[in-house]
């Protein structure tokens, strides 16, 4: 690897003055530009085929963006023909305009005006290379050629325009390629002499769009940039200023954001940043990372996993599981201390809203996983780093499985011994089944059958039992009485010499599903005389009077193998 000082250095700072941006807020979201059909397609090793743009089209415009990027129509006939369908097929709502992108040349600037003919409201959008790199090295032009372009490139797109008769329907674009790598006083004398050529107009008709074509520099360069430029550019009451940030050193959305503070108007990108190299800014994240804070977008991605599908049939590329909101893992925890912040933050979901005055606020998940169409059950995944908690958190959200708390350390070993041998993440149903092969229905060593209840009313609220115990091979017949069946029974394996000393100190019981189908689930916690650890037992059993018997059994069981 080169030695980094003699390749690179850093990025010449700009000259702001008493720089604003830094302590302003985003109150409100930019105008919503989607380039996915155009810079995003432009990148993609398989370009996407007539029909899956216009369904990609059609995704767009029920996300809510009303700028949508369609196209170069004179570099390719299939891009010409993609506008042409637009338009003739009806398919653009009245209130999307359409942009198409040309560079600033007659011929091409005449195909494109001729791609619109009959659209009821559009943008061209024209750009030429400001940098020095571009300018000097790519084109062998100095600054004074490089601006006769851009003037004359929009003159010519003014002149094509009224002679179509779409003066009324057409939005103009100028982009100074390589804003960030460009002399910044030069590109606002271009742009200054750019707004004066098309001539006057209304603020959301003249748009100029300070791209970082590759990111070289730092998000606050860019926000510097940005607010340098709007202190001193003239025309800012008649133009919009709009930001187009790649992410070669991933940094687009800060970028992007920072820009917003220094006064840009306008974001382009695409979903899920799809573009050349690293790509473009990602629309979607930024649009959340607003939301998240409170500012209605304008944007809907409330079924963000049919958005996913789409883009990734359309785009031949899968989104990452990590990626931000969309990723299939973002709303997952593994780490035991992350589930059992999230299970206790969902369990005090509403007391921790009054606290902090908002609806969402839980650990470690920063919106709310239905927000973007996700449900709660995938919140937490076993592995061997997760903990009780998490364990707990999959038998109760995905099974109603509501074990008492002190019981949990107990569930949470027997799931790490299984993790630790498979080494690798198993299901929620592999947490029921080793939950129920270690605590529900134990019958070995002691196994209760033919068991009977005898009668009621021995005396005043009694319960009269009998039933065969049987630990190996030693049986013995037990009858007893209590104050219910589960007292009977308990009474009755106190006093047998088979069963070790015991103290019943738990109970508790819940009904799984519903109606016909509803069954019990009990749990009895005990502790042995000669230990001091808790231990519990489950039962489940049609009667439901036997199931807190098979509960009682299950811990006897489970404290004798202990």
């Amino acid at each position: 690897m080169s030695c980094a000082s003699s390749n690179y250095k850093a990025p010449t700072p700009i000259p702001v003055k008493s720089r604003q941006w830094p302590g302003r807020t985003i109150t409100q979201p930019p105008t919503w530009v989607s380039v996915d059909l155009r810079d995003g397609n432009q990148a993609l090793p398989i370009p996407m085929s007539p029909e899956v743009k216009l369904e990609y089209f059609k995704m767009l415009c029920e996300i809510g963006f009303k700028e949508i990027e369609v196209g170069f129509p004179s570099a390719s006939q299939d891009d010409f023909d993609f506008v042409r369908q637009l338009i003739e097929g009806g398919h653009i709502p009245a209130d999307v305009k359409i942009s198409v992108l040309t560079q600033a040349r007659e011929h091409l600037i005449k195909r494109t005006v001729e791609s619109l003919a009959g659209v009821k409201q559009a943008i061209i959008h024209c750009y030429v290379a400001t940098s020095d790199l571009h300018g000097r090295f790519v084109f062998n032009s100095d600054h004074q050629q490089v601006l006769d372009m851009a003037i004359a490139g929009t003159r010519m797109v003014r002149d094509y325009v009224d002679a179509a008769g779409m003066t009324d329907v057409i939005a103009y674009e100028f982009s100074p390629e390589e804003f960030t790598d460009s002399d910044l006083d030069f590109v606002i004398e271009v742009c200054k002499k750019v707004k004066e050529t098309w001539g006057k107009s209304a603020k959301p008709d003249f748009i100029l769009n300070l791209p970082a074509t590759v990111e070289r520099r730092p998000p606050n360069q860019y926000a510097d940039m940005i607010e340098y430029f709007i202190g001193n550019y003239p025309y800012m009451d008649e133009s919009t200023i709009s930001i187009h940030a790649h992410n070669d050193q991933g940094c687009a959305v800060a970028a992007s954001e920072l820009a917003l503070l220094a006064g840009a108007e306008r974001a382009e990108g695409t979903i899920f940043g799809h573009g050349e190299r690293t790509g473009n800014l990602d629309i979607l994240v930024l649009a959340m990372n607003l939301y998240s804070r409170g500012i209605e977008t304008g944007l809907d991605f409330s079924n963000l996993p049919k958005i996913v599908d789409i883009v990734e049939h359309a785009s031949g590329i899968d989104v990452h599981c990590r990626h931000p909101y969309a990723g299939k893992l973002v709303f997952t925890a593994f780490s035991g201390s992350h589930q059992d912040a999230i299970r206790k933050g969902m369990d005090r979901r509403k007391e921790i809203g009054n606290y902090f005055g908002q609806g969402w606020k839980i650990p470690y998940l920063h919106i709310d996983p239905r927000d973007v169409g996700r449900n709660y059950e995938q919140l937490i995944r076993i592995n061997s780093q997760s903990g009780k908690g998490g364990v707990a958190y999959v038998l109760e959200k995905e099974f109603g499985i509501f074990a008492p708390k002190a019981m949990h350390p107990a569930i949470g070993a027997a799931v790490q011994k299984v993790t630790d041998k498979l080494g690798g993440e198993i299901t929620a149903q592999t947490v029921r089944d080793i939950f129920e092969d270690n605590f529900v229905n134990l019958n070995t060593p002691y196994h209760i059958s033919e068991y009977s209840r005898i009668t009621q009313n021995i005396a005043e609220g009694q319960v009269e039992v009998q039933f065969k115990l049987r630990c190996g091979d030693a049986e013995e017949v037990i009858t007893a009485s209590g104050n219910g069946i589960l007292s009977a029974v308990t009474s009755g394996l106190q006093n047998c010499s088979l069963v070790p000393g015991f103290t019943l100190v738990d109970y508790s019981e819940h009904t799984m599903g519903k109606d016909k189908n509803a069954t019990a689930l009990a749990f009895v916690g005990i502790r042995l005389q000669d230990g001091k650890k808790l231990v519990y037992g489950a039962g489940s059993h049609p009667d439901i009077a036997r199931t807190a018997v098979a509960a009682l059994v299950s811990a006897i069981n489970c404290a004798v193998r202990k």
